[in-house]
């Protein structure tokens, strides 16, 4: 049986969308979010405000969505780190969590936004503002703990989930030690309750 088509609809939507995206972060690659103007945007993705603003409401929600399709590229290379040591889950979440790390370190629009000083503008979406990027990253690395390793109960893969995209992020911020020493030091923090959780009794 063939592969269900998406529809027409559907793939313009998610073209129009990866379009706006890709020109706001060609736009900050050089400057702050706080300097990006959706007129700006709009131009060089070749489409009119109006229809900017049409697809996504306000600015505020096109920039909690943008970082939401950022974090998706980090979230599949953890994904495919997880999945690639299924045998062991002690070097499947180091290596996730080195995968996070490594790559907030070297992303040059990543560095841009966790080096903002407050005026930049896009900080408050992975701070104090960051509980839809939380809950997105959570739930999409719940489901991945989940599926790996059945045996987990549910909401011991959740709170895992949770914990380690909020540690991850926090050491992307403010990063102490290189990734290699921030792994072992959160992997030494969470091995138990790894042990417990796929025992069963988390």
């Amino acid at each position: 049986m063939p592969p269900a088509r998406t529809p027409y609809a559907v793939a313009a939507r998610e073209l129009l969308r990866d379009t706006l995206f890709d020109a706001a972060r060609d736009a900050m690659q050089e400057r702050q979010w706080a300097d990006v103007t959706m007129a700006e945007i709009a131009t060089a993705a070749g489409v009119s405000r109006q229809t900017l603003y049409k697809e996504f409401g306000s600015r505020d929600e096109f920039a909690q969505l943008f970082v939401v399709r950022e974090g998706t590229r980090f979230l599949d290379a953890v994904e495919q780190a997880v999945r690639a040591h299924l045998d062991d889950p002690h070097a499947a979440l180091s290596a996730a969590l080195g995968v996070f790390l490594t790559a907030a370190a070297e992303d040059p629009l990543v560095r841009t936004l966790l080096t903002d000083d407050g005026t930049g503008g896009m900080l408050p979406l992975v701070t104090t503002q960051s509980q839809p990027v939380v809950a997105f990253a959570s739930a999409r690395l719940t489901e991945v703990i989940h599926d790996g390793w059945p045996q987990v109960r549910r909401a011991d893969a959740e709170l895992l989930a949770e914990c380690l995209v909020r540690l991850a992020i926090s050491y992307a911020m403010l990063p102490k030690d290189p990734p290699d020493a921030a792994i072992t030091t959160v992997m030494t923090l969470i091995e138990p309750y790894i042990e417990r959780a796929l025992s069963g009794s988390a």
